[in-house]
């Protein structure tokens, strides 16, 4: 077997090694089951343990009350998009924040189903920031305040939550989820595709307070209501049960291995800062996308030197086994997806080599 390489990539993304072991020890019969967990029903005893550990692992980790429903649901946060306003927006009006490409989406699918306000637009900053809440032009009749909280593709974040006084926050926290605590007080709904910071593809996690179910219309298709989803314990249909399994082993180790939320962030914090700390020294031969009070702590981009050396880098990084450095098709340059799951030794291994390539080329 060849030797793993540091996947950098923004999604589907590297997972904790622990977890990956595990994975492969239990592939072929999970305790208890004489089958794989991919293999048993998704009613069945064995795997409504497993899908109750998820849920309460990230309760905990969030520190949410039994106010909030935790649900997994299909078709990741790209159905989420149209999920939501099909639940809440319902020929209304929501604000929504366009602060990146995932935004521009969201807003997109949003306009077929009500009234779409920009509450505020970086497109005017080419997207190298977060705005300001003084800069927001909320609306107080809004059903909700739409944000996304990590622009993958930009690697812009939001430090803190904006303020939206008492609209409920509706997020996309795809690229961040589980990096760091937040105030889950503040959020209506928080979704996040699993495969960047949790788990393999094909399922969203959404975090739902239970009294914005009051607002969900009784006519919607079954797998696009919440409600239904809520009442059913996501188990309407059969579920993505691989992947909320490799979910539970995640919130796992993030609890007992990493220690919570605010251990994962000073981890996070520091493993950016390694990357941040060359491009701010390189004399521009190095050059970050963002404003540095809006850098991503998940996401690092920047670009290198001249055309011609940007595509030398992203060679020879591949070869020095350091793959998924390749910007986003939409905007190029080079992107270091640095999820919980890199471990601070691939960022070191990245570092170094930035700073060999600067001095070979720069």
């Amino acid at each position: 077997m060849s030797p793993r390489s540091y996947n950098f990539s923004a999604g589907p993304a590297t997972l904790p090694l622990p977890v990956l072991e595990q994975a492969q020890q239990e592939l072929l019969e999970y305790p208890g089951a004489g089958a794989s967990i991919m293999e048993i029903s998704h009613r069945s005893k064995i795997f409504s343990a497993v899908l109750e550990e998820a849920k309460s692992n990230i309760k905990a980790l969030l520190g949410v009350s039994d106010d909030f429903e935790v649900l997994f649901t299909p078709g990741g946060a790209t159905m989420q998009f149209t999920m939501l306003a099909m639940n809440f927006l319902n020929g209304g009006a929501a604000d929504y924040l366009h602060v990146g490409s995932w935004a521009a989406k969201a807003i997109k699918d949003a306009k077929r189903f009500g009234t779409v306000n920009i509450a505020w637009d970086g497109k005017g900053d080419n997207f190298t920031r977060m705005p300001g809440d003084s800069e927001l032009d909320l609306d107080s009749n809004a059903a909700y305040v739409h944000i996304t909280s990590n622009e993958t593709i930009q690697g812009i974040q939001f430090a803190k939550e904006p303020d939206v006084s008492n609209i409920p926050i509706i997020c996309d926290a795809s690229s961040d989820f589980l990096c760091r605590p937040i105030a889950i007080e503040k959020y209506g709904l928080l979704y996040a595709g699993a495969q960047k910071n949790v788990g393999p593809s094909g399922t969203a996690v959404v975090v739902l307070r239970r009294d914005m179910l009051e607002r969900v219309p009784e006519d919607l298709p079954p797998l696009l209501s919440y409600k239904v989803m809520a009442d059913n314990n996501s188990l309407y249909n059969t579920p993505a049960s691989f992947t909320i399994y490799i979910i539970a082993l995640v919130t796992r180790w993030l609890r007992n291995d990493i220690g919570g939320l605010e251990a994962m962030e000073r981890i996070n914090r520091s493993k950016a800062q390694l990357l941040y700390d060359v491009i701010d020294n390189s004399d521009g031969f190095y050059r970050g996308h963002a404003r540095p009070e809006s850098r991503s702590i998940m996401n690092v981009t920047f670009r290198v030197g001249n055309e011609e050396q940007e595509q030398a880098f992203l060679k020879e990084a591949t070869a020095a086994g350091l793959d998924g450095l390749k910007g986003h098709r939409s905007v190029g340059g080079c992107r270091a997806s640095i999820y919980n799951a890199m471990p601070t030794a691939g960022v070191e291994a990245l570092r170094d080599f930035m700073l060999a390539f600067q001095q070979k080329n720069g």
